[in-house]
């Protein structure tokens, strides 16, 4: 056994995580129908008006305001009717003075028209004639041609998060795909040679892979792409040649390794072959965690034990990953309620304990470090400072929804 010659506060590795993380400067150019949540790496200009025309927003008829002045219904101003538009359409001919055209909303305004008159203030003359009972002023119900984007206006902004109605913006000025910053590639390694993948028998002694599963899907929900690995066996041979492979992506996270057992191998390989920031932080769960790089990728050596790993996960990778993503920080909800049953920590360090809601309390859900239930059947997790021994029932506790 190697044990920790010391840890570090949760707030010194975040602030020494925060200083080394560097946004990724690739960009992709990515189809219109794969940008949603992906980040816009440069401004983008509309290269013409969004309508490109002026258009009826109301069903009625085109007309020229003046045609209107002091219509009522008492006395009504009567229009010839020279024809009907409907969407996708142009009249062929202008509308003058005397004159009217059907239109339909959304319909291209014809020619010499000013403004709309709503079908309710109309009514049929005779013959191929519009009775008009309200004055119309100019303008009055017509969308004007770049009222939603103008010629030369930036649409999207350097850094913008393409939420759906901005990918919609992306469509409206007629972009079919659009730059964006590159996601980031997360190399994904568990180790130990009892770690066997999902769907393979065991062995005696083994146990199925958690942490790349976990692991993979907090890095995609969090704007990274997972590039998993097979496990890697608990020897220096088997993680130099994994390291190897991983470090073509922009991050490497191990799970398991970072302890301080004579097989915890990971701690000897990153010493080997790059350099350690940190090794071990004051926290419960998840005190084996450490970061360094090797040949400039940033590397995070996750505990095994599932909990351990998937709350680290949580509190320190995605920040990390969110920063080389572009992503603005992740803004957890959060939830006061009082604490159902009384809770026990370790002074000395900061604990994260999780929780169920149940009737409107926060439920300990924690069993063990090792216990992937720990998460699975919890809906939050709320935090104990290192400096507290025990929270009372009845406390009104923050809960930190996954």
């Amino acid at each position: 056994m190697r044990p920790f010659a010391s840890t570090i506060p949760l707030d010194d590795a975040r602030a020494l995580l925060a200083a080394a993380a560097r946004p990724l400067d690739r960009i992709d150019n990515v189809p219109l129908a794969a940008l949603g949540g992906r980040v816009v790496a440069e401004d983008l200009v509309a290269g013409g008006d969004v309508p490109p025309f002026a258009r009826a927003m109301m069903d009625g008829y085109a007309v020229r305001a003046a045609d209107t002045t002091g219509a009522t219904p008492e006395a009504p101003r009567t229009l010839a009717l020279v024809g009907r538009v409907f969407t996708g359409e142009v009249l062929a001919r202008a509308v003058g003075n005397g004159e009217c055209a059907e239109v339909a909303t959304g319909a291209p305004l014809p020619t010499g028209a000013t403004a709309v008159v709503m079908v309710e203030e109309t009514s049929p003359g005779e013959g191929a004639t519009v009775r008009i009972h309200a004055a119309v002023h100019d303008g009055q119900h017509v969308g004007r041609a770049g009222a939603d984007i103008a010629r030369g206006q930036v649409v999207l902004r350097r850094g913008d998060v393409l939420l759906p109605a901005k990918v919609g913006a992306v469509a409206a000025v007629g972009l079919a795909s659009a730059r964006v910053w590159a996601k980031p590639r997360v190399a994904i390694v568990s180790t130990g040679n009892e770690v066997v993948a999902p769907g393979q028998p065991l062995g005696p002694g083994q146990i199925h892979d958690v942490n790349r599963h976990t692991l993979s899907a907090i890095v995609e929900a969090h704007g990274g792409v997972p590039v998993p690995f097979d496990v890697a066996g608990d020897t220096i041979e088997a993680l130099d040649a994994a390291v190897t492979a991983a470090v073509g992506c922009d991050l490497v996270v191990f799970s398991g390794g970072s302890s301080v057992g004579n097989r915890d191998l990971v701690m000897d390989i990153l010493r080997a072959r790059g350099t350690v920031v940190f090794h071990g932080i004051a926290t419960r769960p998840g005190k084996p965690t450490a970061f360094g790089t090797i040949d400039g990728v940033p590397v995070f050596g996750m505990p095994g034990n599932p909990t351990s790993c998937l709350t680290n996960a949580y509190v320190l990778l995605v920040p990390f990953l969110r920063t080389l993503a572009h992503l603005p920080p992740h803004l957890p909800r959060v939830v006061g309620v009082p604490l159902a049953r009384r809770v026990v920590s370790s002074l000395g360090r900061h604990q994260f304990y999780t929780v169920r809601l149940v009737d409107g309390q926060a439920e300990p859900a924690f069993k063990a470090s090792g216990d992937i239930t720990s998460m699975a059947h919890a809906d939050g997790y709320i935090e104990i400072a290192s400096d507290v021994a025990a929270i009372e029932a009845g406390t009104r506790v923050d809960v930190v929804l996954f």
